[in-house]
């Protein structure tokens, strides 16, 4: 990791020292617009930043899915079924890693973001879910239809009771 060494006046400094005002080390922000007063500070940033970008990188996949599914695209289940769990693998580990930041407000709010997401998402698969067992069901009983010649069948089921 670089940090960049903070812009240092010369002229004011020698003029402050000339007429006797002493400066004392100010911090800059850096490029990134943060104040920067410790390793420990960009370490924590980077670690947040880490953490908000596998979030979101978890919500685009579910988003992804949620479209093709709302949409009625053909999709691949198990395409999507194998991203999203290795979205969350990668989450999972550096949220525990990471416990530490849970309370962090931007994380905080991405993963309340990430949660209704993933609860729409579940929904619309539920759905699909649902009528793929209806169709199935249906198919199901036109195929026990046609094979049955009625023999087997119970004197109920011949007069339509």
């Amino acid at each position: 990791m670089v940090m960049e060494q903070p812009a240092v006046d010369t002229e004011a400094m020698t003029t402050a020292a000339v007429s006797g005002d002493a400066l004392l080390p100010v911090l800059l922000p850096n490029v990134g617009g943060q104040v920067t007063n410790d390793g420990a500070d960009a370490a924590r940033s980077d670690e947040v930043r880490g953490l908000l970008a596998a979030i979101r990188r978890l919500e685009g996949i579910v988003e992804e899915e949620t479209a093709a599914l709302a949409t009625g695209k053909k999709i691949d289940f198990d395409e999507f079924s194998a991203r999203k769990s290795r979205s969350m693998l990668e989450f999972v580990r550096l949220m525990r890693a990471r416990m530490h930041l849970g309370g962090e407000v931007e994380i905080t709010e991405e993963i309340q973001r990430l949660r209704e997401k993933l609860e729409r998402n579940r929904a619309i698969l539920e759905m699909h879910y649902d009528a793929v067992r209806e169709v199935a069901t249906i198919i199901v009983k036109a195929i026990k239809d046609a094979e049955s010649d009625g023999t087997y069948t119970g004197r109920a089921a011949q007069d339509g009771k």
